[in-house]
């Protein structure tokens, strides 16, 4: 057995991911954030964990029905193993979530004066407007379902709010054996939180509609005594399991996939901290759950409305981050225009500090531009409503030749990917729906333009997605280029995927699932031959998350030879750092803070050859083997030393900033008598100042000609 194969050297993916799930909700508690969103962090928890059981859990329990219960390859967890310590860490981090909630944020709300009231709360006049809106707005809405002998348990939706309703048709009664029992779904198409009348001015109130419901609950089952209404929400398996090989149309068969996503199997359920056993016990029978799947919720249940709440609230913008203006990437200032400005030198854009519209131009600029004649193009989360997607359908249009690979396997988006698809389609362009047996993970766009007697080719590409919403949360990287290497290499890139070409020989990219994890640890071992007492070796290396077995061996490796390996680990990660002989030379932190760490950057040291790359890809086994990715280098000096300067301040972070511990537990670093840096917003502050000073210089130019400065 290989001396790194100890399962005491890694950590379990699941538990990792639910330590970043922690470290997402503990921003909740920090008072340097504004208070709504602090609300906001946890609800993006809440919704983590939605997927999390969605998914990961869903995949562990279908291990267990298939019959398999073998250690996993690195932490030797079994499914069973993994599940029962899930269980345990997720009901500590729900009753977490809840007294940071309740016990804090609810209550800095009502000293703002928002208020979310019970019904025991309300005033005379308040029950009154609420009897009005049930009547007007609810009540012909609702549909009561019995459940007897002749009414089966109805399959409810996946996420769906519901309440179980325990009735008595004798007054008094108290034998559970003779009540009645019912289900009503609280319909998801009216608001979670409804506005209420206060008698000061300046109190803000409201009530969830769950509870209106509840409280005119008899007017639903009149004739009938209400024993009991109480919340409940399952969650279902909504991973996508078919064929891949033996599939004729994707499309068709993910649309059918789509459709069991909404009824799969129930892997949680979630009820009301007050439910009665009596009614638990029912739902756990029927739902053939076993206890270690109920969550008891202290609070609302499904507390993801607050992120609309949190937007939606008129006015409290003091409880609010200020509203951020992306600034437009120095190195297009003062350019005339986005072709000209790439045709003689690569450019670097940084979101969200920088704007993405320079993205959005130069794909509607080659869609209107008489010189372009071909735009290819990957897409894997593209958003509602994509001025990218409008522009290619103009191209199109337009007679230009428009190649989209559009991945609908990209999950939760694998139903607006088809409406997308669809519309490029019927627009005349060349759509395809990515490749059988991967998912196109890959950023990059093509345009070919002809200037005189020559084509030139304008490449984009990117560590995030075409999507301009999450462009202004999401920290990512694009850069554009027309080096002639670069071109060649997304021609290339577009026909291997297009056709029948086998992999070519890049210039300069590298690509998954053939080459790129065998690059990267050519890299490494390079690394370590370099490496000497007198100067070590240094990798910075950030990502999402890190799981590939062979990588982490290989940074060990690195580790044991006196290589300084600096990793900035955002979600999971399954390396144990501070390992005595194994990884001891390893540091791993993790920033969680106003925007989503998103971008994939890697230096190597390299003897003093530095070396810059940016990539899609995540050092996951589900990357490197079974995604298409690329990894492609920065060469340009000035963008190489800002990507390095990025890197460094990340690593200086003594706000937003944890260190994992060799126990598995994350550290948040303090910045003790130090100055404070919060990378996120000096580097907010850095882009912004920088924008200022070539802004005036360019001025200052326009006033004064280069000829006339001595």
């Amino acid at each position: 057995m290989d001396h790194f194969d100890q399962p005491e050297f890694y950590i379990n993916r699941e538990l990792s991911w639910l330590s970043f799930n922690e470290r997402v909700m503990e921003e909740a508690m920090d008072s340097s954030n504004p208070l709504l969103e602090r609300l906001k962090f946890l609800a993006i928890a809440s919704s983590n964990l939605d997927e999390f059981f969605m998914v990961r859990v869903a995949g562990l329990l279908d291990l267990l029905k298939s019959g398999i219960n073998k250690p996993d390859s690195k932490a030797a967890m079994t499914p069973m193993e993994q599940l029962s310590a899930i269980a345990e860490r997720v009901h500590k981090i729900v009753e977490r979530m809840y007294d940071i909630l309740d016990d804090h944020v609810l209550v800095e709300l009502r000293d703002e004066h928002i208020h979310f009231l019970k019904p025991s709360e309300l005033s005379e006049a308040q029950r009154e407007f609420l009897e009005d809106y049930y009547y007007n707005y609810i009540f012909p809405v609702l549909t009561p379902l019995a459940v007897d002998a002749s009414h089966p348990f109805p399959h409810l939706a996946n996420k769906s709010l519901n309440l179980g309703v325990l009735l008595s048709a004798e007054p008094g009664n108290t034998n559970p054996k003779n009540y009645l029992f019912a289900v009503v779904q609280v319909p998801s198409m009216l608001p979670r939180f409804i506005e209420i009348p206060s008698e000061d001015p300046a109190d803000k109130n409201f009530i969830l509609i769950e509870d209106v419901i509840c409280l005119h609950m008899h007017f639903l089952f009149s004739g009938l005594q209400i024993v009991e209404s109480s919340g409940f929400r399952i969650t279902r398996d909504a991973d996508m399991t078919f064929d891949e090989e033996t599939t004729e149309d994707l499309m068709q068969e993910i649309q059918k996939e789509l459709k069991k996503r909404r009824m799969g199997v129930a892997v949680r359920l979630e009820v009301a901290a007050t439910i009665s056993q009596t009614l638990r016990e029912m739902l756990v029978d029927w739902l053939d759950l076993t206890d270690h799947d109920v969550y008891e919720i202290d609070g609302p249940i499904d507390s993801t409305f607050f992120m609309k709440f949190s937007s939606a609230l008129p006015g409290f913008d003091h409880l609010r981050f200020e509203e951020l203006d992306p600034k437009p990437p120095h190195d297009l200032i003062g350019e005339n225009g986005i072709f000209e400005a790439i045709a003689h030198k690569d450019v670097l854009v940084f979101h969200p500090y920088e704007s993405f519209d320079p993205v959005l131009h130069f794909i509607a600029q080659a869609a209107d531009d008489p010189n372009v004649l071909a735009i290819k193009q990957t897409l894997y989360r593209v958003g509602g409503k994509s001025p990218i997607v409008s522009a290619l359908v103009r191209a199109a249009e337009n007679g230009k030749q428009v190649t989209v690979l559009l991945e609908i396997k990209a999950r939760f988006d694998e139903e607006n990917n088809i409406v997308w698809a669809k519309k490029l389609e019927k627009a005349g362009c060349h759509v395809i729906y990515g490749l059988k047996g991967l998912k196109t993970h890959s950023k990059i766009t093509l345009v070919v333009r002809q200037e005189g007697n020559q084509l030139r080719r304008y490449v984009h590409l990117s560590t995030g997605n075409y999507n301009e919403t999450t462009a202004r949360i999401y920290t990512d990287l694009g850069m554009f280029s027309a080096r002639e290497e670069l071109g060649y290499d997304a021609t290339e890139f577009f026909n291997h995927l297009t056709g029948y070409a086998t992999k070519p020989d890049w210039e300069e990219i590298v690509t998954a699932p053939s080459g790129l994890k065998a690059k990267l640890i050519e890299m490494i071992d390079r690394e370590i031959e370099a490496s000497t007492l007198d100067k070590p070796g240094l990798i910075i290396a950030k990502m999402n998350s890190l799981t590939d077995n062979m990588l982490i061996k290989a940074l060990y490796r690195a580790s044991c030879a006196g290589v300084r390996v600096e990793l900035i680990v955002r979600g999971i990660c399954c390396l144990r750092p501070g390992i005595p002989d194994v990884s001891e030379n390893i540091r791993v932190s993790s920033i969680v803070g106003r925007f989503l760490e998103h971008s994939r950057m890697f230096y190597f040291q390299n003897g003093g050859d530095d070396e810059v790359y940016l990539s899609s890809a995540d050092w996951m086994t589900r990357n490197m083997d079974h995604r298409v990715e690329i990894l492609f280098p920065v060469k340009q000096v000035d963008l190489k030393e800002r990507l390095v300067h990025i890197l460094n301040i990340q690593l200086k972070d003594n706000v937003k900033r944890h260190e994992l511990l060799a126990n598995g537990n994350y550290q948040k670093v303090r910045p003790g008598h130090g100055v404070w840096l919060d990378s996120q917003m000096y580097l907010l502050q850095s882009v912004e100042k920088t924008v200022q000073a070539k802004e005036m210089q360019n001025f200052v130019n326009r006033l004064v000609p280069k000829s006339s400065i001595t």
